[in-house]
């Protein structure tokens, strides 16, 4: 993950274990479950793959 930069909607770079709130609505891969724009998402994981993958209250959760 060293060689990318992610950036939120502001332009702030993220890092691992960032907290974010999301503004807009997002449906998580592989379920019917959609996660709610102003929802805060605490200690994010980033990886290399588009999309990335998040920690959302304990679990785990791809978004597309």
């Amino acid at each position: 993950m060293s060689d990318i930069t992610v950036k939120d909607s502001n332009g702030t770079v993220l890092e691992e274990g960032d907290s974010v709130t999301l503004t807009k609505d997002l449906k998580v891969k592989g379920t019917s479950e959609t996660l709610k724009r102003g929802t805060l998402v605490k200690n994010i994981r980033l990886t290399s793959r588009p999309g990335g993958v998040c920690t959302v209250n304990g679990g785990s959760s791809s978004r597309k």
